[in-house]
């Protein structure tokens, strides 16, 4: 079966780990920091604080937020359920807004209908690697008091008018999952160039711990004390993976290329299909892809993808949107609240996207999609 997706291994990344493995150190040692360095360079800011996943960069993020309950989240329900779980954790309410058509990403017009005083964070999603309208976004925001969190689980690497992802909202959340475009095997990262929300992110994923004398209450206890003056949680990423991390950055710039090489095999081979719609790319847009959603007739999406599948061409669907799932349904969430994230989901199949994939392989799943969606 050949994968949606999957890690890019090579012996250098091999010999990075084993390195941090013959170390004195195995977590919270130089490598961490020399990782959270270069993704503070890679992302254009000075801050970045290594988590243990996406999901516990997310629940940081809006911890760095100051999210408390009352609150409110605006975000969009075509993601995975983190997105919005990470504020619901802190007591926010959820607010889904509708999606572009075209892209999957949130929709601005729909945020600012969407958006009360209550609003504490807009959270968009970089929908398989296509920046968010980050200046609509981000304006939109500011007008209310509020912060814009950019979720790149899917755009590390993808830059929006030359400006690299990360240095476009007030936050930005990596993931570091083995299909994502650079691995940590697990781990994640929040970027930002605001020292308070960096401070505020690094204290909560370490324990909430306060080591520094000048703002300790107790500072005379002795040379062993710390403090806890909010409560935080255990996210540190360990040396060892953030070995790994940095070897995988060094070829970052190899595996977009490769992913917009198979993005575009796919366009010019798909895109005359009936009922078949490809991937939209808003102007001064360069996605790091790291899906290929394509969107096929509603009726017939599960056929497809039982076929595909059938055929050894392991597709998958992204997303099912977030309220549908009961945890939010029994809050009072509806279907129908989203018809344009409902739609595009009804009709998602995504196809192989890797940096491994061959010219086979990318042939192979042409002549598969080809001959399946054709009927």
């Amino acid at each position: 079966m050949l994968p949606y997706g999957r890690q890019s291994i090579e012996p250098d990344d091999i010999a990075a780990v084993e390195a941090a493995l013959r170390s004195d150190w195995l977590t919270t040692g130089p490598e961490v920091d020399r990782f959270e360095a270069a993704i503070a360079e890679r992302a254009g800011v000075e801050h970045a604080v290594s988590v243990t996943s996406g999901t516990a960069a997310l629940h940081v993020a809006y911890a760095a937020a100051g999210i408390e309950p009352g609150d409110e989240v605006v975000t969009t329900p075509l993601t995975f359920v983190a997105t919005a779980a990470g504020a619901a954790l802190h007591g926010a309410k959820i607010v889904f807004a509708d999606v572009d058509p075209a892209t999957g990403n949130l929709d601005p017009a729909a945020v600012e209908a969407a958006v009360t005083e209550r609003t504490k964070v807009i959270a968009g999603v970089d929908y398989a690697g296509v920046p968010v309208d980050g200046t609509a976004l981000r304006e939109i925001a500011s007008r209310q008091g509020a912060l814009f969190l950019e979720d790149a689980a899917h755009s590390i690497g993808s830059t929006q008018d030359g400006a690299p992802v990360g240095s476009l909202a007030d936050l930005t959340t990596y993931s570091f999952f083995p299909t994502k475009n650079l691995t940590t095997a697990e781990g994640g990262a929040v970027v930002t160039a605001d020292a308070d929300l960096a401070a505020r992110a690094r204290a909560f994923k370490n324990h909430g711990l306060v080591r520094d004398k000048a703002v300790q209450r107790y500072p005379d206890e002795g040379p062993w004390h710390q403090e806890v003056h909010s409560f935080g949680l255990n996210y540190r990423l360990p040396d060892v993976l953030c070995a790994l991390g940095t070897s995988q950055l060094a070829r970052l710039d190899a595996f977009v290329a490769r992913r917009a090489e198979v993005k575009k095999a796919y366009d010019e081979a798909l895109g005359d299909l009936e009922g078949v719609d490809i991937p939209g790319v808003p102007e001064g847009a360069a996605p790091a892809w790291h899906l290929y959603p394509l969107r096929v007739p509603a009726e017939r999406r599960r056929a497809i993808f039982e076929a595909m599948r059938e055929q050894g061409i392991g597709v998958q669907v992204n997303y099912i949107p977030a309220y549908w799932h009961p945890v939010f349904e029994d809050l009072g969430y509806q279907r129908g609240m989203c018809p344009v994230a409902e739609d595009y989901y009804r009709r998602e199949i995504s196809l192989p996207m890797f940096p491994g994939l061959t010219d086979h392989d990318v042939e192979r799943v042409i002549e598969v999609t080809r001959k399946v969606v054709a009927g």
